[in-house]
């Protein structure tokens, strides 16, 4: 609990929301869950605090808008509805976000941005004047054209890898990581009622990352295995991570205010004078 001292002081937060969290079970879009959040965000970007938003649900939302219930299998039929379902998706937060006064932008983001200098300093440079301007950024991978092609890798693979990544080009003091689960457990508890929620994890090693299951719903990518990668990464940077439920985004009222909700991956100290002694 005293490691959650300092959240409160917290300024510049990424918020990364997963496409089930998004959708009804039923393949729908949660219209309900889009206006919460954009009050959430709203609220606090108006009180103060730098906000960019990571989102999912590209895929989920196009998949709705055409009535579609399968996930198309080709790459060119993926691609076709996430450009469907972006500009849906974008539609949907620019209305929810106007309801409390509250502007966004879109960023569009492939890995290829981020290992060239000059794209890098570009996207780098786009975040930090909409954030002086009390926009929030929303980011998503350009999944109409990010694939992995011969030598040329242009996509991310997950947004909870595009998060901890943005996370760090911003140079977030926390990623706050909202799932469909409330934290990181030792065991599925979903399957066992005796399942133990931990709530500090200071590194992310083999361990951690064997108790880890596959991918999430049939909308999403990724699962309990990439929301560990992305704060080993983060933990790596010396930087840190939330990993909370999202049925409700008022909690991250609370885990701002320092609550012990969720799982909370940060390093202690001696961790990181260790690493600068190295």
């Amino acid at each position: 609990m005293l490691l959650r001292k300092k959240i409160p002081t917290n300024k510049r937060i990424v918020v990364k929301i997963g496409t089930s969290s998004l959708m009804t079970p039923q393949g729908k879009v949660n219209y309900q869950q889009f206006d919460r959040l954009a009050y959430v965000l709203s609220t606090l970007n108006q009180s103060g605090k730098e906000v960019i938003l990571v989102s999912s649900g590209a895929m989920g939302v196009g998949m709705d808008k055409l009535h579609i219930h399968d996930r198309p299998k080709s790459i060119p039929g993926q691609q076709a509805i996430s450009a469907i379902g972006q500009s849906e998706m974008m539609n949907l937060y620019s209305r929810f976000f106007s309801h409390y006064n509250q502007m966004v932008g879109q960023i569009l983001m492939t890995r290829d941005v981020v290992e060239f200098p000059e794209s890098y300093q570009n996207v780098k440079n786009t975040f930090e004047t909409l954030l002086k301007m009390g926009i929030i950024p929303i980011v998503n991978e350009n999944d109409t054209v990010a694939v992995e092609e011969l030598d040329h890798a242009t996509k991310f693979g997950d947004n909870d890898q595009l998060s901890a990544i943005v996370a760090n080009i911003t140079q977030a003091d926390i990623l706050l990581m909202l799932s469909d689960i409330d934290g990181f457990y030792d065991q599925n508890p979903s399957h066992n009622p005796d399942a133990h929620l931990f709530h500090t994890i200071e590194d992310v090693t083999d361990k951690e990352l064997a108790r880890a299951g596959g991918e999430g719903s049939s909308f999403g990518t990724g699962g309990m295995r990439t929301k560990l990668k992305a704060a080993q990464y983060l933990l790596k940077n010396n930087q840190e991570m939330i990993l909370a439920k999202a049925e409700d985004p008022t909690i991250l009222f609370d885990i701002l205010k320092g609550h012990e909700i969720g799982t909370y991956f940060s390093r202690h100290p001696e961790f990181i004078k260790e690493d600068i002694d190295e």
